[in-house]
C-alpha cells in the first residue's frame, strides 16, 4: 500500500509539474530554434519567425562530443538560453516501419508498441527513442500507422548540447519520406531539460515542500485547537459555576447586609422544607389504616411516629414516594395491649423538592 501510494504521489507531483510547465511556457515567451540535421552530423540552427527580438542569421556547424564545431556566436549562445529546441533528423539515420493492429487496440498502442519495440527494431525500448503517426482505418476492422524509432545514443548529443546552453526543452522529429501529399514529422522524443520559470524553480521539490508545510501546520492547528477547546472548557465550567454562585446569592438575598434578619429568614425560608407540603405527601403516602401521632421535621428529616395495621410495608411506601428517600426505622415496632395496630417510628430524608418554596 505504501508503494501503491508513493507511485500515485509521483505521478500526481510530474502531473502538477507538467501543468505548470505548461502554462508558464504559454505565459512566458520562449524563444524557439530549429535544428536541422544535414548530412555527415552537420545541423543548421535556425530561430523561428515568430520569435521577437532581432533576427538571428542562421548558423552551421558539425557536432563532436555534445559540442557545436565551430562555436556558436555570442548570439546564439545567449538565444539557446531558456529556449525550446526542435531537431528535424535527417531521414537517413531513422528507421520506419508500417505496423496494422486490430481496431479496438487504439487505446492501448502505446503498451502493444513499447512491448514490441525490441522486435520492431535493433533496439530494446530503454536504448531507442521512437513514435508513431496517428492511425488510419484500413479494411477488415484495423488500423494502420508508421513507427518512427532511432537509437537514443542518436540524440543523447543534442539533449547534451541543448543542456549545456540551458535551454528549456528538446524535441526531436522524424521526417517521413517524401510520398503522397506533404511530408509529416513524428515526433520521438520530447524532454524537459528546466522548468518553463528557470532552473532555479523546481516544481516537484516546491510542492515536496509546500505539502509538508501543510501537513505540519494542519498537524499543529490541530494541537492548537485541541489545546485551546481544553482552555475554553475550563473558563465555561468556571463561568457556570460562578453564575450559578451569582443566581444562588441573589435569590437568598445576599445582596443585602450579610447576617440581617431579613436575611437569614429568606435563607431559612429557601433551605427549609415547607411543613405544609411534607404533611401533605405523607398523607398521600400512607394508607388509611395508618394513623400519624407525632411528625417533627428537622432540617432535611422528618420523624414520622404513628399507629398502622403493616408497619413494614410503610418503609417501601416512603421509598416509592419521589418526595422522600432512605426510609428506616429509628426506634422499635411494638404493639400495645389496647392498641389497634403497631406502633412505628419512621425517619426518611427530604428530597430537593421541597426546596425552592413560592
Amino acid at each position: 500500500m505504501i508503494s501503491e501510494l508513493k507511485q500515485l504521489f509521483g505521478e500526481w507531483i510530474a502531473a502538477v509539474d507538467r501543468a505548470i510547465n505548461s502554462i508558464a511556457g504559454r505565459v512566458m515567451q520562449q524563444r524557439q530554434i530549429l535544428l536541422i540535421e544535414g548530412d555527415g552530423n552537420s545541423f543548421t540552427a535556425k530561430a523561428a519567425a515568430a520569435n521577437k527580438g532581432a533576427a538571428l542569421p542562421d548558423v552551421s556547424f558539425r557536432l563532436s562530443n555534445g559540442e557545436p564545431v565551430p562555436s556558436l556566436p555570442a548570439e546564439w549562445e545567449t538565444a539557446l538560453r531558456g529556449s525550446r529546441i526542435d531537431i528535424v533528423l535527417n531521414p537517413d539515420h531513422i528507421l520506419f516501419r508500417s505496423l496494422d493492429f486490430p481496431k479496438r487496440a487504439v487505446e492501448f498502442l502505446d503498451g502493444m508498441i513499447r512491448a514490441q519495440i525490441d522486435r520492431l527494431t535493433p533496439w530494446t525500448a530503454n536504448d531507442a527513442v521512437f513514435g508513431w503517426s496517428s492511425p488510419t482505418d484500413i479494411p477488415n476492422e484495423r488500423i494502420a500507422l508508421t513507427l518512427a524509432a532511432t537509437s537514443k545514443s542518436k540524440t543523447q548529443p543534442l539533449v547534451q548540447l541543448a543542456g549545456n546552453r540551458g535551454a528549456a526543452s528538446v524535441t526531436a522529429f522524424a521526417e517521413l519520406p517524401p510520398g503522397e501529399g506533404a511530408p509529416a514529422r513524428l515526433k520521438i522524443l520530447e524532454m524537459s531539460l528546466q522548468s518553463a520559470i528557470g532552473r532555479r524553480w523546481d516544481v516537484p521539490r516546491v510542492l515536496r515542500m509546500t505539502l509538508l508545510c501543510s501537513g505540519l501546520a494542519a498537524a499543529a492547528a490541530l494541537m492548537l485547537a485541541a489545546y485551546a477547546g481544553s482552555v475554553l472548557d475550563a473558563e465555561q465550567q468556571q463561568l457556570l459555576h460562578r453564575i450559578a454562585e451569582r443566581r444562588a446569592s441573589l435569590r437568598l438575598g445576599q445582596t443585602a447586609a450579610g447576617g440581617s434578619t431579613l436575611s437569614l429568614l429568606a435563607r431559612r425560608k429557601q433551605t427549609t422544607p415547607s411543613s405544609v407540603m411534607v404533611l401533605e405527601a405523607i398523607s398521600r403516602v400512607l394508607p388509611d389504616t395508618t394513623y400519624v401521632t407525632e411528625l417533627r421535621i428537622e432540617g432535611d428529616k422528618v420523624q414520622v411516629v404513628g399507629i398502622s395495621q403493616d408497619a413494614p410495608s410503610l418503609v417501601r411506601l416512603m421509598e416509592q414516594s419521589p418526595q422522600f428517600s432512605r426510609a428506616t426505622f429509628f426506634a422499635p415496632t411494638t404493639r400495645a395491649q389496647n392498641d389497634p395496630g403497631e406502633r412505628f417510628h419512621i425517619e426518611v430524608h427530604i428530597t430537593p423538592y421541597f426546596g425552592s418554596g413560592t
